[in-house]
């Protein structure tokens, strides 16, 4: 609880940049997601990493939860205040610090984007590669260990971050990691910080790899008569090791959003979207290897291009797909699941969730980076029928317990928030246990982002 004596110290650190309009509330109460609405007691924006050490030891003093916030893309309900407190909104430490070409990294501070980077990085031949989709916070991103649509080829989060500052629960300010691309030295506290939703620490500032931005790039798309024919052909091609940079699933009732949403003309059929890094001979190689995969699995011919304005309408296409299922049902707020399993065990997974959400009363297009084995239903609700919530969370609930009987995991990339805390115990067994020992021992009274991803104090 935000008391009158901290919120007084904070005025003084912060002036007016520490916020209690209801608008500011509100916003930092909501989430894109179904999670009823739960404002902060307030906001702060700070400006500085010292401005941030200073926010937590202010809040530390007078047992003051606080909630780390990046872009608010989150879909868990990762930054809602569920014990009251403060938000912290990084948006204002939005700098690039430092860009080292010849080293391959960059150093930024937290509410810098990824679009914005990459927009940064355009002049030095480099880019950042980790692709969630939303344009969302390289903090955020951090601390729920994002990954996307590229993750096929160039990993996630975890593998993009070489190292952080990071302002703990007293108020100490420490570095993790280093600029070497290896280490042997103690723990490895970036990957500790890396997931952790903010319950550890306040991420101020992060040191990433860069990639060199690829020769040629040939991306297309094709059709299939069924999506076992769809997601068997991704399993072909990654057992062939074709080096493919994406590979994206989406189902009949998302190619008709697609038409709806963005003028498109796609059958209303299960679709591959791919996409391929090298050379210009390397790229269109890769692509008439595919489109033999394809054809071996009954699909449409597949059609692809390096033309960048082609490109990039199929991708922006992508991206929106969340934007373009919610058209659907003008209205609806959605459940939105993320399980990933073994790609071995893919065609499994998405079979027998395409048939629960058949019998379902409620609509949920399926579609996913299924390269990774990651798979999400966007399960479209009306808000005001308690019970198309109840059918959708129980949908949700099967999807989970199916990845964890598949050998995969509950959370492929939208980490635990409130929604997936549920399933911690089941996944992890006594890890989970261990996971809540570290936040006490680094949080003792349970001040950052209090009712996410740990076991109760």
């Amino acid at each position: 609880m935000l008391v009158p004596h901290a919120a007084r110290a904070l005025g003084q650190v912060l002036g007016e940049r520490l916020s209690r309009a209801k608008s500011d509330l509100e916003q930092h109460g909501r989430s894109e997601s179904h999670f009823p609405t739960c404002p902060p007691e307030a906001v702060a924006y700070p400006e500085t990493a010292e401005e941030v050490a200073r926010i937590m030891q202010i809040c530390a003093d007078h047992r003051c939860p606080v909630i780390g916030w990046g872009a608010g893309t989150s879909l868990e309900g990762h930054g809602l205040a569920v014990s009251g407190g403060i938000v912290v909104d990084f948006s204002r430490m939005n700098k690039v610090l430092e860009i080292r070409p010849a080293d391959m990294d960059v150093t930024v501070q937290p509410g810098v984007t990824r679009q914005a980077l990459n927009e940064e990085l355009r002049a030095t031949g480099l880019f950042f590669p980790v692709d969630p989709g939303a344009n969302a916070s390289l903090g955020g991103m951090a601390m729920t260990r994002a990954s996307g649509t590229t993750t096929v080829r160039y990993g996630s989060m975890r593998d993009n971050v070489l190292g952080m500052q990071v302002v703990l629960a007293d108020g100490r300010t420490i570095r993790t990691g280093s600029r070497a691309r290896k280490t042997a030295a103690g723990y490895d506290l970036t990957a500790l910080m890396i997931g952790s939703e903010g319950t550890l620490g306040l991420v101020t500032e992060l040191t990433l790899k860069l990639h060199g931005i690829p020769e040629a790039t040939s991306a297309g798309i094709c059709a299939f008569p069924r999506i076992e024919d769809a997601v068997n052909a991704v399993i072909d091609t990654i057992q062939m090791g074709l080096p493919m940079a994406r590979i994206e699933f989406v189902d009949a009732a998302t190619a008709r959003a697609f038409n709806a949403y963005a003028g498109m003309d796609m059958a209303e059929a299960p679709h591959l979207l791919v996409e391929f890094h090298g050379s210009p001979d390397g790229v269109a190689q890769d692509a008439a290897r595919f489109a033999e995969i394809v054809a071996d699995h009954g699909g449409s011919a597949f059609e692809w291009s390096s033309r960048p304005e082609e490109r990039n309408a199929l991708w922006a296409m992508r991206h929106n797909a969340y934007y373009a299922v919610l058209a659907l049902r003008p209205g609806a707020r959605a459940v939105v699941t993320d399980i990933c399993v073994p790609i071995s065990r893919l065609a499994t997974a998405v079979e027998e969730t395409q048939a629960d959400i058949a019998a379902s009363p409620i609509p949920g297009p399926i579609l996913g980076h299924v390269g990774d084995g990651n798979f999400h239903a966007i399960l479209l609700i009306d808000p005001d029928q308690p019970a198309e919530r109840d059918a959708a969370l129980a949908l949700s609930h099967r999807m989970a317990e199916r990845a964890l009987r598949l050998g995969g995991t509950c959370t492929g990339e939208h980490g635990v928030g409130i929604g997936k805390r549920r399933y911690m115990q089941a996944e992890h067994g006594h890890g989970w246990t261990i996971m809540g020992s570290l936040k006490q021992a680094l949080d003792p009274m349970n001040l950052l982002n209090p009712g996410k991803l740990v076991p109760d104090a």
